[in-house]
């Protein structure tokens, strides 16, 4: 069985205004990169049970890029989404509203190719760009 990793932020913004900018390919084409280098050129997302999504990731430079895409497993509106990824890993994200802010919280099985450690401070990149786009818009 894969390991499972767990990152997570707290987003200073309404429930609904996070959710958004989670699940809109408009705004997901503005945060999903891992830093500076990177961009997602290409989003599409059909959030239901059974919908598929998919974002295209290209190093900046043109040197290298990939296709990250699922499929829905669940979708509660605000609170949970969770997926399979092409390769049959299996990710779950929550939102709950605190005091503070959105908790958003990633679980995801690891996968093989990189370390536990590349792919925790890969997500967790990914994650914080998020929280700073969705804060600062």
């Amino acid at each position: 069985m894969a390991p499972i990793i767990t990152i997570e932020t707290t987003v200073n913004a309404p429930i609904e205004k996070v959710w958004s900018y989670w699940t809109s390919p408009d705004h997901i084409t503005q945060w999903n990169a891992a830093n500076e280098d990177w961009h997602t050129t290409k989003a599409e997302n059909d959030l239901k049970v059974g919908g598929k999504f998919s974002s295209r990731m290209e190093a900046k430079d043109g040197s290298f890029g990939f296709d990250f895409g699922g499929t829905y497993t669940e979708v509660v509106t605000n609170e949970k989404i969770t997926y399979t990824l092409e390769d049959d890993r299996k990710v779950s994200i929550t939102f709950t509203q605190t005091p503070e802010g959105v908790n958003v919280v990633e679980v995801f099985e690891a996968e093989t190719q990189n370390s536990e450690e590349l792919q925790r401070s890969g997500w967790q990149a990914i994650l914080d760009n998020f929280k700073r786009y969705t804060e600062n818009l």
